[in-house]
């Protein structure tokens, strides 16, 4: 896959002008990232339900439009107040930042797992942007400013322990027996979690590794909220994306046309979209498919 070309979700389309002016270096790329997105929870600022709609905003130039109503012109200036930026989380962080480094031909694609670095005692889910900087694979976390004194490097997190743990890396790990499943989850606060939650992420991070950056809330294939179905298709999957991590270029092709032939795998041409919000909706994802991309059945 070329990971240098917009998906179907971090095109721009008519702001791809306005995204070309974001730098390509992580360090500014990031500050002007956090001017533009807040995060919907985390921030603690009570959005409007008018507002909160943006966290569905699913693709890229639908974020940018909430900005442009906001502050047209330049994504650069001027500085925006936490609580007139883009209602997001943290993939629309990543988005964000893949979608620009694309935009200057860089290769970038979003990480799915659970961080260990935000809470000593639980392990969130969380999306992080890999780029490739000419003679490795690199994660960076846009969302977190680097002056906040984390226990990783925000421009340089570890995918694995003391990181970002990928979600095929925590299955593999709780099928052998040697994970806890429970502190796994959205918030400690909040019963979404555990033995299924990694499962379905297994699936998230294949989808966003072949180009359908999903909302992390978007269900779809053999998803579902309890820990049921073939088990063993998720290990295999699981297994494929880890040897891929190591690199496996075969075990990577092999897990990319799988991917695309199993409907198990993939959305199709709808998703079950359990926003925060609170209403579970059904997604057509047909309209917004780029020619050239994945077909859909």
């Amino acid at each position: 896959m070329d990971y240098s070309r917009h998906s179907a979700y971090s095109a721009p389309r008519e702001y791809a002008a306005l995204l070309a002016e974001l730098p390509a270096d992580l360090p500014t790329l990031g500050s002007a990232v956090r001017n533009l997105i807040v995060h919907y929870r985390g921030s603690g600022i009570d959005f409007p339900p008018d507002r909160l709609a943006e966290i569905d905003s699913r693709w890229l130039d639908r974020l940018l439009a909430h900005d442009q109503r906001r502050f047209p012109g330049s994504l650069l200036t001027p500085e925006r107040a936490p609580e007139n930026r883009i209602a997001g989380c943290c993939r629309d962080y990543t988005l964000l930042t893949v979608a620009a480094l694309r935009q200057h031909g860089i290769p970038a694609r979003s990480r799915i797992g659970f961080a260990d670095y935000l809470d000593p005692s639980f392990h969130f889910d969380h999306v992080v942007t890999q780029w490739w900087d000419g003679d490795r694979w690199r994660a960076a976390d846009t969302q977190l400013d680097p002056s906040w004194g984390l226990p990783v490097d925000p421009l340089d997190v570890p995918l694995g322990p003391g990181g970002l743990v990928p979600a095929a890396q925590l299955w593999t790990a709780y099928r052998r027996g040697d994970l806890d499943p429970s502190s796994y989850g959205v918030h400690p606060d909040v019963p979404v979690g555990g033995a299924w939650f990694i499962r379905n992420y297994v699936l998230h991070e294949a989808a966003h590794r072949y180009g359908d950056e999903l909302l992390l809330w978007d269900m779809y294939g053999t998803m579902s909220m309890d820990l049921d179905g073939d088990l063993s298709l998720i290990d295999e999957v699981a297994a494929l994306l880890i040897a891929a991590d190591d690199g496996d270029e075969a075990a990577d092709r092999k897990l990319e046309q799988w991917y695309a032939a199993d409907d198990r795998l993939h959305p199709g041409r709808t998703v079950q979209s359990h926003s925060p919000r609170g209403p579970v909706s059904t997604v057509d994802l047909t309209l917004r498919l780029l020619h050239g991309q994945r077909p859909v059945k």
